[in-house]
């Protein structure tokens, strides 16, 4: 699969580290991409539930409030028109027992971290269509 340079998608980060927030929002920008972010899932929920439409979530898994892991169970239970938005873990943790804990909360890929451009790109172009 050839990876594209440019995406047209608005993506949900959910992540609570400032840093890591800056880092993936130039990255995604670099590829064509918005992105809305929110600090922690309750926030994420909240976004989902008032914003526009998205494309894709990012979504760490350790953060305070509201985990990732609950965060993705709650929006794959919730039965509204977010549901079935592809997510992706976005994290450090990145043993066999955490990618098997992000797919079982609903999660439909991982991404460790720090995550580089094209990791980035090879993920969008899996997880969207034109």
């Amino acid at each position: 699969m050839s990876v594209r340079e440019t995406y047209n998608l608005h993506i949900l980060v959910v992540e609570d580290s400032q840093v890591n927030q800056m880092v993936v929002k130039k990255l995604l920008e670099k590829l064509g991409c918005t992105c809305k972010v929110a600090e922690n899932g309750q926030e994420a929920l909240d976004t989902l539930e008032t914003s526009e439409a998205f494309d894709l979530i990012l979504m760490d898994c350790m953060m305070p409030i509201m985990d990732g892991l609950e965060a993705t169970e709650k929006i794959r239970a919730s039965g509204q028109h977010y549901a079935g938005i592809p997510v992706i873990a976005f994290t450090a943790n990145t043993s066999e027992s955490d990618q098997l804990a992000c797919k079982s909360a609903g999660m439909d890929d991982f991404l460790d971290k720090p995550v580089s451009l094209a990791c980035l790109s090879e993920k969008l172009a899996l997880w969207t269509q034109d």
